[in-house]
């Protein structure tokens, strides 16, 4: 029974080694310290896999076991040798000499089988007594010659080889003065050693120097560590009521009661509590990584937070989120620079129990973190103010008695915002680690709000672009009713006996007034969804010539096509594009020229050309110039946009406005417009 558990104990050792050993091979990156740690570890695998296979089947000499006893303790003797100081550690005669003797006690079990009586027994036990011996002393120099600020990296390797060593010393020495091995000794062993690889992993992830590019969870190590201290505070809660129950007498079982109901409410409390987070948090990091942060999983994290576009915190909020959770605090206020300098309030986060709206840009906080770029620590700073240049603590924050940190956020060159962080819930270090990735996350978060405020600046814009683009297109159709009604005004004196010309100017004043009215519509439903008539192309094209009638040239229509050409669009807009470039052609080819305009049909498509004799355009103007908008020949009397509006706006029909034209010899533009297919599509109504 004793071999069997003796057998599990060396067998878990094994599995717990062959681990360790498979973790450092993976993460080895070909140096000397890791590689001999991975060689210990190895032997130490093999020599537990031995016993545990001598004592399940006992077929293996003994000469065998003891000289693996010999080369496990060994090759964690000269990885230790590897981490003493060079001058306890190169001299040659302690090197040669050590190895000199670890080779002399492997060999000695099998020289004393081949010349039994030469050696004493007591030999195996003496040599492992005085590796255990010179394995605690090894310890005990390595850590007192090892700087105490660097202590922290071999810390729990001390403890690790300083236990195995000393639970060496206490088995041989027992079995030295008693001249027999402790068989629950030397059965526990498998279990103790299995102890230590934690031990070792830990101090393998705090010295990147040895080359073992090791990595431990951090998430798994919080959750592993917050189960194992439930299970603890359960078996305590477990035994405690058990205590009660026994010895209390007629109302234990009353008492037992109450206390698991009152210790399980305390266990739910602590596992909700976010200060027993953080500070169970903050005590794994500081004694098990050598680094504070998972740089990884914390600028993922961050990302995420900022990156929440549909989360119903703004981004502020999120900005005091991000840099909080990295310091355990509980809420935050965020200061935003304005167009003037100082800094505007925009949000909060948690519940800071203080309120400043506005920090003038030229405050003395304010030029300290724009010239240092610094972190200030306000606990620090009232407590030690010539370490930050003897400067006031801010007036503007004398009222909050749980300000921690001044976080700049710098975008560029600019500090862009600062956020205040509060207290947190255990008590955090600032050292440079924290400073600096709260700088860093802190760019990041400015480059976020630095786009969310040029995104909104953009809006802007483009609202008062669309404005102004729209007031653009009335001004050119009230100057082209002004020219009208100027040249009626002009010849009224001349012509107002004659009743031609009266009836001539009453039609085109009321057809100024109609299209007056019509702008007004459009500006006083800027935004609302119009709808498309379906309108005879042949009527639309009649109406806009007699418009155009009072300028020489007159139009001529060219109707090719004997039926109705039905297109759905919305009739002012597109008779204003019609217009446009009738009025244009008019204009280039002169009092003496000529205009034709022509209907056609070509399958699904109406063709209206407007033709003009006029002088005509290069291709480069054409492709440069012609439909920029506000780009004009016209000088002061035009505007520049009429062909760049009529082209968008048959474009948005599914259409399309083309152009051909050869210097000196006129132009021609070209409407295709879709043809409507059916009474049903007009009575629906189609968004323009």
């Amino acid at each position: 029974m004793a071999a069997a558990i003796a057998g599990v104990s060396y067998s878990v050792a094994w599995l717990a080694y062959l681990f360790l050993s498979v973790w450092i091979a993976t993460s080895w990156r070909g140096r000397w310290k890791g590689g001999m740690l991975l060689l210990a570890s190895s032997l130490t695998c093999l020599w537990a896999g031995v016993n545990a296979w001598q004592l399940t089947f006992r077929s293996l000499p003994a000469a065998l076991i003891w000289s693996l006893e010999v080369l496990r303790l060994g090759g964690w003797l000269i990885f230790l040798g590897l981490l003493l100081p060079p001058r306890l550690s190169h001299n040659r005669w302690i090197k040669y000499g050590g190895a000199g003797v670890i080779a002399y006690l492997m060999v000695q079990p099998w020289l004393a089988g081949l010349w039994p009586g030469i050696w004493p027994v007591e030999a195996p036990l003496i040599g492992q007594l005085l590796l255990a011996l010179v394995g605690l002393i090894g310890v005990e120099q390595l850590y007192r010659n090892t700087r105490p600020d660097r202590r922290w990296y071999i810390k729990f390797l001390c403890l690790a080889l300083g236990g195995m060593c000393a639970y060496e010393f206490y088995l041989y020495s027992e079995a030295l003065l008693f001249k027999r091995v402790d068989v629950n000794l030397w059965s526990a062993r498998g279990l103790v050693v299995s102890l230590l690889v934690p031990l070792f992993a830990v101090s393998a992830a705090r010295n990147p120097d040895w080359s073992v590019e090791a990595f431990i969870s951090r998430d798994f190590v919080f959750h592993s560590a917050a189960v194992l201290g439930t299970g603890l505070y359960l078996l305590v809660m477990a035994a405690v009521g058990y205590y009660i129950r026994f010895y209390g007498g007629q109302w234990g079982e009353v008492f037992q009661i109450a206390f698991l109901v009152g210790a399980g409410l305390l266990l739910l409390a602590l596992l909700f509590s976010g200060s027993a987070r953080a500070y169970l948090r903050v005590f794994l990091t500081k004694h098990f990584f050598s680094y504070r942060y998972d740089y990884r999983k914390e600028w993922i994290r961050i990302t995420q937070v900022l990156s929440q576009s549909e989360s119903e915190s703004t981004l502020g909020e999120r900005v005091i989120c991000a840099l909080a959770d990295l310091v355990e605090s509980p809420a935050g206020i965020l200061w935003v620079r304005a167009e003037q300098g100082h800094f505007l309030y925009l949000a909060a986060w948690g519940d800071p129990k203080f309120h400043a709206g506005l920090i003038e840009g030229h405050d003395p906080v304010i030029d300290f973190m724009q010239r240092t770029r610094w972190v200030i620590n306000l606990k620090e700073l009232a407590a030690l103010p010539e370490l930050y240049e003897n400067l006031s603590f801010p007036s503007w924050l004398h009222g909050c008695r749980e300000a921690w940190l001044l976080v700049p956020l710098f975008h560029g060159e600019t500090l862009w915002a600062i956020v205040l962080l509060t207290s947190p819930r255990a008590r955090i270090e600032c050292n440079w680690e924290v400073l600096d990735i709260l700088k860093t996350a802190g760019r990041q978060a400015a480059s976020f709000l630095a786009v969310e405020e040029t995104a909104r600046r953009l809006l802007e814009a483009r609202q008062f672009e669309g404005f102004n683009r729209l007031a653009a297109f009335v001004v050119h159709d009230l100057k082209n009713l002004i020219a009208q009604l100027t040249l009626v005004v002009r010849n009224a004196d001349k012509h107002a006996a004659n009743p031609e010309f009266v009836r001539d100017a009453m039609a085109t004043v009321e057809h100024a007034v109609n299209k007056m009215n019509r702008l007004l519509t459009q500006l006083r439903n800027i935004g609302a969804e119009t709808c498309r008539q379906k309108i005879d192309l042949r009527v639309l094209l009649n109406k806009v010539l007699v418009a155009r009638a009072g300028q020489l040239p007159r139009p001529n229509l060219e109707c090719r096509v004997d039926r109705e050409v039905w297109v759905l669009a919305q009739p002012d807009k597109l008779g204003s594009a019609l217009e446009h470039i009738i009025q244009n052609a008019q204009e280039a080819a002169g009092r003496h020229g000529w205009v034709k305009v022509k209907l056609d049909l070509l399958g699904r498509q109406a063709i209206v050309e407007v033709e003009d004799n006029g002088p005509g355009m290069d291709s480069d103007f054409i492709r440069q110039r012609l439909f920029k908008p506000f780009e004009t020949t016209k000088g002061l009397s035009g505007m520049g946009i009429g062909a760049y509006e009529s082209r968008e706006y048959v474009r948005a029909l599914g259409g399309d406005l083309t152009v051909h034209s050869t210097p000196g010899q006129g132009s021609r533009f070209c409407f295709l417009l879709p043809v409507a297919e059916g009474q049903a599509e007009v009575e629906s109504g189609i968004p323009a």
